[in-house]
């Protein structure tokens, strides 16, 4: 990502997404076991790369202030996908003689691959509004600009902020989001991978179609809270935010492990909805402020989503040795430990520049901050200094003020 940007990133991403899902064809056709893993790994290579580029773009396109806004909404459409895609599927592709057949699966997959090619085209433009004496005169089609990794640093050293100085592994704001963001992946993956058996064993007489049916109510939930999110993170700090929603998510996960029936449900779609912030919070919050290493933090960042791969092991196995309820104190660890770390940024950023509530906008702040700095040495220089000196005595007199 570092040797070609975030754009042809994008396109990488898209393209083997394409390729992986074309390559499904022949194993469908052909059976073939080995070729679906295949198929599923150039997906996942795709998807991954997708995933570093178009995050930390979108992350660092506009201000950072509403970074944690902006892939909140962007990432809320892929919960619309989590359970628009499988009711689709259950309802059109895999019913009557279809159910053994993967004869549906090659024309879904086909599409898949089509629809990749089209947003890997689409994204070469957006459309963007021009405006003129305050009225919408007509559409455009405006190409996308690169950012590079000199000009966040640049950014940074031009209000004073020296963070991302020294080496990456000492950009503990960025290494502990990764140990955060693979605690709550693998929380989340296990909360969702035993959903279904955990409504069914609840004794309530839900069956497993209905458990099903009530997943996707869960996922309609965690939706409706993403989106809801972004309302919020316009306003509320998105580390403070993160803390209080990472306390929910430990407690209603406490609570499905302990209650029995509806009250276990009912905590059920409470977690859903309050682990819809988390990820794109983690992800804008590990990633602020790295300059140079913005794109190798992004990087690193993402790799949390292997967390995923072990913690549903985890809980199995537990829920093999007692019964599926009490599996749940399994995830709850990963968000202890997602709270944790929202709460240590919460109190940095305290440190800093005092307690907040509301979201701010740090480098507008720093700015002002930098010109009240400058207009106050340009006060003290006495009239009688030459101008070359005026200049070059209020330059140190702002490095000096500058905050390290």
């Amino acid at each position: 990502m570092r040797r070609v940007g975030y754009k042809k990133g994008i396109h990488i991403g898209l393209s083997l997404y394409s390729l992986g899902a074309i390559f499904f064809w022949p194993s469908a056709k052909f059976e073939k076991y080995g070729g679906f893993v295949g198929s599923t790994f150039i997906i996942g290579c795709g998807l991954s790369t997708l995933e570093v580029a178009a995050n930390s773009y979108i992350s660092v396109l506009g201000t950072p202030r509403y970074a944690a806004a902006r892939l909140n909404f962007s990432q809320g459409f892929q919960g619309v996908a989590s359970f628009s895609g499988p009711l689709i599927a259950a309802r059109w592709f895999f019913t009557g003689r279809n159910v053994n057949s993967l004869g549906t699966v090659q024309w879904v997959y086909l599409a898949v691959a089509g629809l990749g090619v089209v947003l890997n085209v689409l994204f070469l433009y957006v459309v963007s509004v021009f405006r003129h004496s305050h009225l919408i005169m007509f559409f455009s089609f405006a190409t996308l600009p690169e950012i590079t990794e000199d000009a966040l640093e640049e950014e940074m050293q031009d209000v004073g902020l020296q963070e991302d100085q020294g080496s990456f592994w000492k950009q503990y704001r960025c290494i502990f989001g990764f140990v955060a963001q693979t605690a709550y992946v693998g929380a989340q993956v296990g909360v969702a991978a035993f959903a279904v058996n955990f409504f069914v064993d609840q004794g309530v007489g839900i069956s497993q179609s209905k458990a099903s049916d009530l997943f996707s109510f869960c996922q309609i939930t965690f939706t409706i809270g993403r989106f809801v999110g972004v309302v919020i993170l316009n306003f509320v700090d998105p580390a403070l935010l993160l803390a209080i929603y990472g306390f929910c998510c430990t407690l209603f996960c406490l609570l499905v492990s302990q209650l029995p029936r509806y009250g276990g449900i009912g905590c059920m779609f409470g977690l859903f909805f309050f682990e819809s912030i988390c990820y794109p919070c983690i992800f804008t919050l590990g990633t602020k402020n790295l300059g140079k290493y913005t794109k190798r933090g992004s990087g690193l960042i993402v790799m949390g989503v292997g967390g995923g791969a072990w913690y549903p092991s985890a809980q199995g196995a537990l829920a093999d040795l007692t019964y599926t309820r009490r599996s749940y104190l399994v995830p709850m660890s990963g968000y202890i430990a997602m709270m944790l770390y929202a709460i240590g940024l919460v109190i940095d950023q305290a440190r800093k520049s005092g307690f907040t509530i509301r979201n701010r906008d740090e480098l507008s702040e720093k700015r002002a901050a930098l010109g009240n700095r400058v207009q106050a040495a340009d006060d003290i220089v006495t009239p009688d200094t030459p101008k070359e000196s005026r200049s070059h005595t209020l330059l140190e007199e702002v490095l000096e003020r500058l905050p390290r």
